[in-house]
C-alpha cells in the first residue's frame, strides 16, 4: 500500500471512520473487454456517537479515542461519506473521480443509507465537491470528494499531509499510556509512533 494511502486510511480511522481504500473502478469498452476508469484511493464513512479507546462499561477509566480534529466539520447526527483522491506530491482531484460511473460505483456500496435517490448525491458532488441530504431513518447524510496531498491549507474538501502528520503525533503522545501497548501492524501508524519513542519533537506543521 502506498504509503501516504497508509497515513490517510489510519487518520480517518482514528477519527472514527470505517474504511475501505485503493480499488479500481472497471467499465466494459465497447468490444466488451473490461478496463479500468480510475483508482479510488480512500472511501471512508463515519456514523454520529462516541468511539473509545478501553471498555465503555468502565467509561470512568478510559477516554475518547475520537480525536475530534476540527478540520473534518464533523456536524452532530450527521454521517459524514468522503470519497478521497490521496497524493504525495499537491493535493489534487483526477477528474475521473468527477465521473458518474464512478461515483455511482461507489456510492452504491452504501446506497441504503440515502433517503434520497444517488443521481442527486452524484450531481452535487460533481458540481460543488459536496453534498447534504436526507439518510434514512431521519439522519443527514453529508458526502464529499476530498483531495489529500500538500496544500497550505486544510478545510472540507481538501487535507494536507502535514496535517495529518502533526495531528496523529500529538494524539499519539497525548494518549500515550494507551497506545504504548500497541504494536503498530501498518507503516505509517508505525514510523510515527517510533519517531514519538525514540523522542522526535515535531510541533511545526509545514504551510507548503
Amino acid at each position: 500500500m502506498d504509503i501516504a494511502v497508509n497515513l490517510v486510511e489510519n487518520y480517518l480511522r482514528l477519527n472514527g471512520y470505517m474504511t475501505l481504500s485503493e480499488f479500481e473502478v472497471q467499465r466494459r469498452d465497447k468490444k466488451g473487454r473490461f478496463k479500468t476508469v480510475t483508482d479510488i484511493d480512500v472511501m471512508g464513512i463515519r456514523f454520529p456517537g462516541a468511539i473509545y479507546i478501553g471498555d465503555p462499561h468502565q467509561a470512568a477509566d478510559c477516554e475518547m479515542l475520537l480525536i475530534d480534529d476540527p478540520v473534518l466539520e464533523l456536524e452532530q447526527d450527521t454521517i459524514d461519506l468522503i470519497v478521497g483522491e490521496v497524493k504525495q506530491g499537491q493535493a489534487e482531484l483526477n477528474p475521473g473521480i468527477k465521473d458518474h460511473g464512478v461515483l455511482h460505483s461507489m456510492l452504491r456500496r452504501v446506497e441504503w443509507i440515502y433517503d434520497c435517490d444517488l443521481s442527486e448525491v452524484i450531481a452535487g458532488l460533481q458540481r460543488d465537491g459536496i453534498h447534504r441530504a436526507p439518510g434514512k431513518g431521519g439522519a443527514r447524510v453529508r458526502t464529499r470528494l476530498v483531495a489529500f496531498g500538500r496544500s497550505r491549507y486544510s478545510n472540507l474538501n481538501t487535507i494536507s499531509l502535514s496535517h495529518m502528520v502533526t495531528t496523529l503525533l500529538e494524539f499519539f503522545e497525548e494518549h500515550e499510556d494507551a497506545f504504548r501497548p500497541i504494536q503498530f501492524r501498518e507503516p505509517a501508524p508505525a514510523f510515527l509512533s517510533l519517531l514519538l519513542k525514540a523522542g522526535f519533537d515535531v510541533n511545526k506543521e509545514s504551510r507548503s
